[in-house]
């Protein structure tokens, strides 16, 4: 990543979106950002951490977003601009407290949060489309088309949010979070830091209640929504939108974000640039109503280009019903009329599809000839499915999982959880996790479920969860179950970082976003605090780790932890921890098929660190892969698989 506080301003540069992000919030001149990480968002706040030695700016991964906001908040009513970003998921995290935010306004500095969805669910189990969030909640929303305004939209997002008094969302998808394109920087701000001073001081001559804090709500609801007819008023002007195309369109577009881009490419290539415009929104909610009806009655075709919901579409529409009957000329496609889907990503193609059919044109992208090379090309590629890493310490939790399970013979089952053991859903896992929703849910679900003795269950209720997880929302529910006095045992595959989304620090790793040490939040301390039965297993000690599990689940009552613990493959690599085996096979042991294990190493375990040798049809090690964790030893019957110490 580069080093956004060091960029020459008015210079060209090759930044990643989220880079961008990270160098408006700089050039906003913010003092304080917090968040949590989460793809397509992770890289902003490691943007800003490394550039908060040279800048006047405090930079921290929060435990989760609710309290990043809450952080961020705290810096904004001291007179400081803030910054908070998040993924889709993390905004409903967070709105708990935005809610109530927004009835007594920020303070002094802007508040700027940036979430960054992820239509199609690349790096996410939901794709949610988190604007319904600002219009439900009554917050300010823009939305950039290019990492350049990205940058740009940062930083008058913080003069709108001031002006207002309230924080300002800037909505980003993962094609513009992680695009990497031309950014020319600007200045950074020369000035300190206002100081921090919180204004709320109680005065004996003049008691009065604080002005942040809310209630009665209709006291302060009804200056919420005078406040965001005055953010309409600004948007009406906003230099993020835009009109390109003829005064009087055939058809007009209205669209929003990434997909912007998608369409005047969609113009260009069906040469529509006479007979089609494009209204680009950056500002989407609320609607800047005047400018959307002016360009409405130039037309009687509205074609709406947005991914994931119909947000700007049925906000259009509520307006076109308003303005009847002056808009009742007017035919509108989009996700409703099913031209343009309202889940997944969009794309030229897809933006292509619509036009032509709208615009009645037969549109050839390329000949069959290509089409059914492309097909045959396609076959040539080998199936890559899911997988975890090579040594991955949840692959030796899951197997011995399975195998505990297995043992026990009482059919019990995992509750499973958000984070790179959410692939315990799947092969990689042994298809173990039975259920995975959202962080923290997992230990929910088991506290409800190791109720139900009265009823007759008598499975074994296991829930997993990752150390970062831990801290973000397991707590609640640990309580919750200890509490209650509810039979389950929680899993904690503590790999030492937050794997999934980059290997961030967390209360448990000793270490803060800047990189300065930080005191050690003691997994086994907080459980045993909290009252629930604690035990640590590195799960690649196969028998006791099993062993563990058989005597905590045994136990009729109460909250058991294991902790399992091991530290990542990826981040052993970055500390250059080497292997602790180099592993090899036995040929005269291993049979192929007639060993009587159907393959077991490589059918089941299915480490990518083992492959078949193509001439023997024997298992083999692949020394590219192998991370030499030895546990495919452990799990070989007929004893083939061999490790020598390093």
């Amino acid at each position: 990543m580069a080093n956004i506080a060091t960029l020459k301003p008015g210079s060209t540069c090759l930044l990643m979106g989220n880079e961008a992000v990270a160098r408006g919030v700089l050039e906003a001149g913010a003092g304080v950002a917090s968040g949590y990480p989460g793809s397509p968002s992770s890289e902003v706040i490691p943007a800003l951490a490394e550039a908060a030695s040279q800048t006047d700016i405090y930079v921290e991964w929060s435990t989760n977003e609710k309290v990043a906001v809450e952080v961020a908040a705290g810096g904004s009513f001291a007179g400081i601009r803030s910054f908070c970003v998040m993924k889709q998921n993390g905004a409903n995290v967070a709105a708990d407290f935005i809610v109530n935010l927004n009835m007594t306004g920020i303070g002094g500095g802007g508040l700027v949060i940036f979430i960054s969805d992820d239509p199609g669910g690349g790096t996410s189990n939901n794709e949610q489309d988190s604007r319904t969030i600002a219009k439900w909640i009554d917050n300010p929303l823009m939305e950039p088309s290019s990492a350049q305004e990205a940058k740009e939209m940062i930083k008058w997002a913080y003069e709108v949010s001031e002006a207002v008094n309230l924080l300002t969302f800037v909505r980003g998808v993962g094609r513009i979070s992680y695009t990497r394109s031309n950014v020319v920087p600007g200045e950074l701000p020369r000035k300190a830091q206002p100081e921090a001073v919180f204004p709320e001081i109680w005065d004996r001559n003049n008691p009065r209640k604080s002005r942040f804090t809310s209630g009665p709500f209709p006291v302060f609801h009804a200056p919420l929504h005078e406040k965001l007819e005055k953010a309409r008023e600004i948007f009406e002007t906003s230099p993020f939108n835009s009109y390109t195309g003829p005064e009087k369109p055939e058809l007009l577009i209205i669209a929003c974000g990434a997909s912007t881009s998608y369409c005047i490419e969609g113009v260009n290539e069906l040469n529509l640039e006479d007979r089609v415009s494009v209204l680009k929104l950056g500002t989407t909610w609320p609607l800047p109503e005047k400018l959307v009806a002016k360009h409405l009655k130039t037309t009687c075709k509205v074609l709406f280009v947005e991914e994931m919901d119909p947000f700007v579409e049925r906000s259009v529409m509520e307006l076109a019903a308003a303005l009847l009957p002056e808009t009742a000329h007017l035919t509108f496609f989009g996700a409703r009329s099913g031209h343009l889907t309202p889940y997944g990503e969009l794309s030229t193609d897809s933006v292509i599809g619509a036009l032509a059919d709208i615009m009645g044109i037969t549109y050839q992208p390329r000949d069959r000839a290509y089409e059914e090379m492309c097909v045959e090309a396609a076959a040539l590629v080998p199936g890559r499915p899911i997988n975890m890493c090579p040594g991955c310490p949840h692959r030796a939790t899951y197997w011995a999982v399975k195998n505990g399970l297995s043992l026990d013979g009482r059919n019990g089952f995992v509750c499973g959880d958000v984070g790179c053991y959410s692939m315990g859903f799947a092969g990689p896992g042994f298809y173990q996790a039975r259920t995975m929703h959202a962080m923290g849910s997992g230990t929910g679900l088991a506290s409800g479920l190791g109720k139900l003795g009265r009823f007759g269950l008598d499975q074994p209720v296991l829930a997993i969860c990752g150390d970062s997880t831990f801290y973000h929302a397991v707590m609640p529910a640990l309580a919750n179950g200890v509490y209650n006095n509810s039979n389950f045992t929680l899993l904690i595959a503590d790999n030492s970082a937050t794997a999934m989304t980059g290997f961030q620090p967390h209360p448990g790793t000793g270490q803060t976003a800047t990189g300065e040490p930080a005191k050690v939040v003691e997994l086994e301390a907080v459980c045993r605090a909290m009252g629930a039965t604690v035990e640590t297993c590195d799960p690649f000690d196969l028998p006791k780790t099993i062993d563990t599990l058989l005597k905590m689940m045994a136990e009729e009552s109460g909250v058991k932890v294991v902790i399992m613990r091991h530290m990542c493959q990826l981040v052993k690599g970055k500390r250059k921890i080497a292997p602790s085996w180099k592993m090899h096979v036995d040929g005269s042991k291993c049979l192929a098929d007639a060993c009587g294990c159907h393959r077991l190493c490589t059918r089941l375990f299915g480490c990518p660190g083992l492959m078949v040798d193509g001439e023997t049809g024997k298992a083999a090690i692949d020394e590219a892969l192998c991370a030499g964790c030895g546990l495919c030893a452990q799990i070989c019957p007929a004893h083939a698989i061999i490790g020598e110490e390093v």
